[in-house]
């Protein structure tokens, strides 16, 4: 069983988490709709539970078919940037935005896909310049930082920067998009009032921060 296997039947196996700002939809009040996307999330990505996040944008059915192909193409699948890499942008961004849900989930899900305890506490604790980060990891954890917080900033030289980090222009292309869809998800599980999972405390030796 590989380490994702692996992280999507603990997840899987988790019990659902409630909302506590705004009904998200359950699958017992599901329209027929929402049930079936369920279904083939349950079929694309064997897991069990349907994640809370995932019955926040079933409010709206087509969002949530966009939301899950989104997830399996871009988020949760090598690209131009490996698994990894998009962990780290992930619990970077949910970190900075304050979102526990997220920061939890993908700071795990970091781990199971390679990122050490030393780089995890790094991105918890915003420490971009840790030794614990290579020099490409840095730079391009600064670039995810100044999309997330500052992105009316961003200047050509920003992505020269990273050109000359060693990242290309597909790789800094599809970190802006990573980076904007969890900036996006944090606003969403926030705002429905999603808790943490608390799945770092199911990793051994992780200390984490929510």
């Amino acid at each position: 069983m590989s380490e994702n296997e692996k992280f999507a039947r603990l997840v899987g196996g988790r019990a659902s988490v409630a909302s506590t700002h705004l009904p998200i939809v359950e699958e017992d009040v599901a329209s027929a709709d929402v049930a079936a996307l369920y279904a083939d999330f349950r079929a694309r990505f064997s897991r069990a539970e349907v994640p809370g996040i995932l019955k926040c944008f079933a409010t709206h059915p087509l969002l949530l078919r966009h939301m899950m192909d989104i997830a399996e193409g871009l988020i949760f699948a090598d690209g131009h940037l490996v698994r990894r890499q998009k962990e780290m942008i992930a619990t970077l961004v949910s970190a900075q935005n304050s979102c526990a849900y997220c920061a939890d989930s993908h700071g795990y899900a970091l781990r199971v896909n390679g990122g050490s305890a030393e780089v995890l506490c790094a991105i918890q604790q915003n420490d971009l310049v840790s030794a614990s980060l290579t020099d490409a990891e840095r730079a391009l954890l600064l670039f995810v930082e100044k999309i997330n917080l500052r992105s009316h900033e961003i200047r050509r030289a920003d992505v020269d920067k990273l050109l000359r980090a060693g990242w290309s222009d597909l790789q800094i292309a599809e970190a802006v998009h990573v980076a904007a869809m969890f900036a996006t998800y944090n606003r969403v599980v926030n705002a429905f009032g999603l808790k943490s999972q608390g799945l770092l405390s199911l990793y051994p030796g992780t200390d984490h921060a929510e």
